[in-house]
């Protein structure tokens, strides 16, 4: 990667809540990279093991799945793309959701979507957001950022997107935060060399110039990259 023209990876990892999606979003069109929400590509296939009726529990369908499934994202949007039909809206139902961590933490179909992420990076300069960007699939990305809020800050906004009981969501959040943290197979963790950022009692702004702030000391301004 010495060349003149090459491309940057900027990973942002953090629990459910941090505000990962919406920064990383924002800071792909600040630098006109491609934006890469790898939460929807296992919401993707949470979707068609429901669809086709794939036990969640059946570890060696469920890593076909994930092998089989062309997913494709939307480079300056939240469309998502599985086997060619829009799925953008399926994906964020409830269940979904719910389905989507458990996926995650299988072995099989992690490995098959972190094949499918490392090709997107090597397609073009991407904003990843995860759980494992940082620490598992780009271990010597350019940028590192860990994105985290107090745990009542996390639920407040998740309240705010969803309108779901208060009570309801910390539940929830609570149980993603253990299975995350705690699964065999690339926890949630914060990489040695990344930036920790708290988000809490920041505006998106804020937390939008505070990584910018890394990344033009990290990348010189972006340029040179594309």
């Amino acid at each position: 990667m010495g060349n003149k023209h090459r491309r940057a990876v900027i990973a942002i990892d953090g629990p459910a809540g941090s505000g990962k999606s919406t920064i990383a979003r924002r800071l792909a069109e600040r630098l006109g990279f491609t934006y890469i929400d790898t939460g929807a590509m296992y919401r993707a296939v949470a979707l068609w093991a429901h669809r086709q009726n794939v036990s969640l529990t059946d570890m060696h369908r469920m890593e076909q799945l994930a092998r089989a499934a062309a997913i494709e994202l939307d480079p300056g949007g939240p469309a998502v793309r599985l086997n060619g039909v829009d799925v953008t809206e399926a994906i964020r139902a409830p269940e979904i959701s719910a389905s989507a961590s458990i996926v995650g933490a299988i072995p099989g179909v992690r490995g098959a979507l972190v094949e499918k992420q490392r090709a997107m990076a090597e397609a073009a300069s991407v904003v990843m957001e995860g759980r494992d960007i940082g620490s598992v699939v780009f271990p010597k990305a350019d940028v590192k950022i860990f994105l985290d809020a107090d745990p009542a800050e996390r639920v407040r906004r998740r309240v705010a997107e969803t309108e779901d009981p208060p009570e309801s969501i910390a539940g929830q959040l609570q149980q993603r935060d253990e299975r995350d943290r705690n699964r065999a197979e690339s926890p949630l963790v914060q990489a040695p060399d990344a930036v920790y950022i708290d988000s809490t009692g920041l505006t998106v702004a804020e937390v939008e110039e505070a990584i910018l702030k890394v990344v033009r000391e990290r990348l010189s301004n972006g340029k040179g990259f594309h």
